[in-house]
């Protein structure tokens, strides 16, 4: 009768675990679809998803399109640098400096994008925008926090 309970409570832990673990690799993937998109799609569908969240103008709706559309441009051709760089075996981990650079580079782009939404939207709009642009950084901090120590592992057992 014991062995039977011993058993039972075993399953049950691993299909805990096994569920975790599903959600997770979910959660990790749903990045991800949006990459599947050309520009114009992810701008659209970001210029609409602020317009629910915000009720934008029209003349509102199109200025944040341009926005959006230069933002995803960039962000679509950095990521084909990046994978024509990783399949071409050129790929390194960069250097501080390089980091650095990275790093200011991408502060400012963000300094830049926060003063043009603040000459886009209105006040209560903008100061709503602020709000959910701190939510999205905790909670990409909370996941980044509860990311599996093994997953980060596996990345230094491959170098």
């Amino acid at each position: 009768m014991k062995k039977i309970i011993a058993i039972a409570i075993a399953l049950i832990s691993l299909q805990g675990i096994a569920q975790e673990r599903r959600q997770f690799a979910d959660r990790m993937e749903r990045p991800h679809r949006m990459n599947d998109l050309t520009p114009e799609q992810a701008a659209t569908l970001r210029t609409k998803h602020m317009t629910l969240n915000y009720d934008l103008t029209k003349s509102q709706q199109d200025e944040i399109y341009k926005l959006n559309l230069e933002n995803a441009k960039a962000k679509k051709d950095m990521m084909e640098s990046l994978k024509a760089k990783k399949e071409s075996g050129e790929w390194q981990n960069p250097s501080s400096e390089e980091r650095y650079k990275m790093m200011n580079d991408r502060l400012d782009h963000q300094i830049a994008v926060k003063a043009k939404m603040k000459n886009i939207l209105t006040k209560e709009q903008y100061s709503k925008w602020e709000d959910t642009q701190a939510k999205m950084k905790q909670r990409a901090q909370k996941m980044k926090k509860d990311m599996p120590q093994r997953q980060f592992e596996d990345k230094r057992d491959r170098k």
